[in-house]
């Protein structure tokens, strides 16, 4: 069985409920990091509708608000949940290892 190699973001107690996070990595997308409860979870940072940080924007429960146009996705499963928006937010699998959110490194 092969170990993927996984890609260390942050310290998870970086991220606070309501509050999501920004991560660059030199050569991929950002990366919004996001608390609900006791779980991680990370996203695409820019929103599909506009060039928008979606970090800059209102998360209440698993909802993120876009700043820009009011749009929202399902943090949890990237679905469209409120309009203008039409194209579903990227997410990536999270674990907390050793006390870092981490993802799949793809190669």
């Amino acid at each position: 069985m092969e170990m993927e190699a996984m890609l260390r973001l942050c310290a998870a107690s970086d991220v606070v409920e309501g509050g999501p996070i920004s991560v660059e990595i030199d050569g991929l997308p950002p990366f919004a990091v996001y608390r609900i409860e006791d779980e991680i979870f990370v996203t695409d940072r820019t929103c599909t509708h506009g060039d928008a940080d979606l970090t800059e924007g209102f998360q209440e429960g698993d909802v993120i608000e876009c700043p820009f146009h009011g749009g929202a996705f399902s943090i949890k499963t990237g679905e469209v949940v409120n309009l203008p928006c039409a194209v579903p937010l990227k997410i990536y699998p999270a674990q907390v290892i050793n006390g870092f959110v981490c993802i799949e490194a793809k190669s």
